[in-house]
């Protein structure tokens, strides 16, 4: 008997491992893709309003003259010093220095947003986040530490300048060796298009965050198998408890023990039917030891 209760326990034990697995796989899947387009709404409405906040600071420095509309799309790109990638002057990097970083370091709140640049049509950039500015030391760190007034126009930097759609996303490996989402949006100054307003999305952090919330629902659904199957091990056992006893019983019966009633036959189901049975049959039979 109780091989037969472990092997039913052991078969609705497989049945909830096959339901549960895939109940959680398609929690996870969904869970996934979910986390994924609430990161690129969150990159897309950030770089929706960088590319109007900086395109409107811009309008306002030529409205109070400080700058006029040829200076603002200047690409006469002055080139400082003897740095290695280069780096640029132009008419108003000066003044995005003052008038546009507090607004670009602000995105960076979000902690899987990498940067938030504004760039010219041509992939200039004249203001870096302030991370990006650190004092130069002439060696391989700087490439990481001091980004800013340099020329992205490599294939994914351009087309996020010259991008004319909201929310335009793009997925490359940066020349520090990270995975990003690029997500940008273009900025008008006066109504003509001057660059993008570039958001840059650290797939580590968010495929880190996806590994994170497996492992939290692979516990949750580890806990609730072997919760289950305790659980349909001592049901198993215990509903079929009485066949054992019935079990002993009859071989009672075969012995020649018919003294005792049975029991269990006062049950509305199958245990009480079968005990209805052999209460017959053990009555049938002490009775015919007793005309001996």
């Amino acid at each position: 008997m109780k091989k037969l209760s472990t092997k039913l326990a052991f078969k609705l034990a497989i049945v909830l491992l096959v339901i549960i697995g895939v109940g959680s796989y398609y929690l996870i899947a969904t869970e996934s893709q979910r986390l994924k387009q609430q990161l690129l709404e969150r990159g897309r409405l950030a770089s929706i309003v960088g590319a109007k906040t900086v395109g409107k600071i811009l309008d306002e420095a030529i409205d109070n003259g400080v700058l006029t509309l040829n200076d603002i799309f200047d690409t006469d790109y002055q080139k400082i010093g003897d740095f290695n990638p280069p780096k640029y002057h132009t008419k108003y990097d000066f003044y995005t220095d003052k008038a546009i970083l507090e607004i670009e370091d602000s995105f960076l709140t979000d902690e899987n947003v990498v940067f938030a640049v504004a760039v010219d049509i041509n992939g200039y950039l004249p203001t870096h986040n302030t991370k990006y500015q650190k004092a130069l030391t002439g060696s391989a760190e700087d490439l990481e530490g001091n980004r800013t007034k340099r020329i992205f126009d490599d294939k994914v930097g351009l087309l996020a300048a010259q991008n004319k759609n909201y929310g335009f996303l793009q997925t490359y490996y940066r020349d520090t060796g990270e995975v990003m989402w690029d997500i940008s949006s273009p900025i008008y100054v006066k109504g003509k298009h001057w660059g993008g307003f570039r958001i840059g999305f650290s797939l580590e952090k968010t495929n880190m965050q996806i590994k994170n919330l497996k492992y939290t629902i692979f516990g949750i659904f580890l806990l609730i198998v072997l919760v289950s199957i305790s659980f349909v091990y001592v049901v198993v056992n215990s509903s079929l408890k009485p066949l054992s006893i019935l079990t002993k019983q009859a071989n009672d019966f075969a012995d020649g023990k018919v003294d005792n009633k049975m029991i269990y036959f006062d049950r509305n189901d199958e245990i009480g039917e079968i005990s209805k049975a052999f209460e017959r049959l053990r009555t049938r039979l002490f009775r015919t030891n007793k005309n001996q």
